[in-house]
């Protein structure tokens, strides 16, 4: 690679402090998930040998929290790995991280209503809700085709809607 390129190109330079941060917030946030999944309502106990809507939360959070555990531990014990191939950050990056997270949490809010009355028929938020955050989620990221941004966001609110709503009757 000649000089010029490399000048114009820097990469990211090594933080272990970014690696240590990044290992304890994927830690709490494992914890975080995995203490909500045991408290999942379960309609019914399932049978000795049988699963629950528990067990693959559970399964994931555990496995979440041991994974980050490995990383913590890494980014603790060894020093910080070169991170040339990362692009330094782009503009508008802590941007769209907060609409991220407040379009997150507006998703969270609403669908906390479950369902609302409107003109005498009672509509589930959900399926709206969803839909709704992947196209505002595609919008703050940059996605501006609006036939696709449709498309995408019904097709993906369907399925999820299709598979755990009414396949596997989780309520939504």
């Amino acid at each position: 690679m000649s000089d010029a390129v490399q000048d114009e190109y820097q990469g990211a330079a090594p933080s272990r402090p970014l690696e240590v941060a990044f290992a304890a917030t994927a830690l709490a946030v494992a914890t975080g998930y995995l203490v909500l999944s045991t408290q999942i309502p379960l309609r019914r106990v399932a049978a000795a040998g049988q699963i629950d809507a528990r067990f693959w939360p559970m399964v994931i959070g555990t496995s979440a929290a041991v994974v980050a555990v490995l990383l913590l531990v890494i980014a603790i014990s060894r020093p910080a790995p070169g991170r040339e191939d990362i692009e330094r950050m782009q503009t508008g990056g802590t941007r769209r991280i907060v609409l991220t997270l407040l379009i997150t949490a507006a998703f969270i809010g609403v669908w906390s209503l479950g369902s609302v009355i409107l003109f005498g028929y009672r509509i589930e938020v959900f399926p709206v809700a969803a839909g709704l955050l992947m196209a505002s989620l595609m919008l703050a990221y940059g996605h501006r085709r609006r036939l696709s941004l449709i498309i995408y966001s019904v097709a993906v609110t369907a399925f999820v809607y299709i598979v755990f709503g009414m396949l596997l009757r989780i309520p939504l």
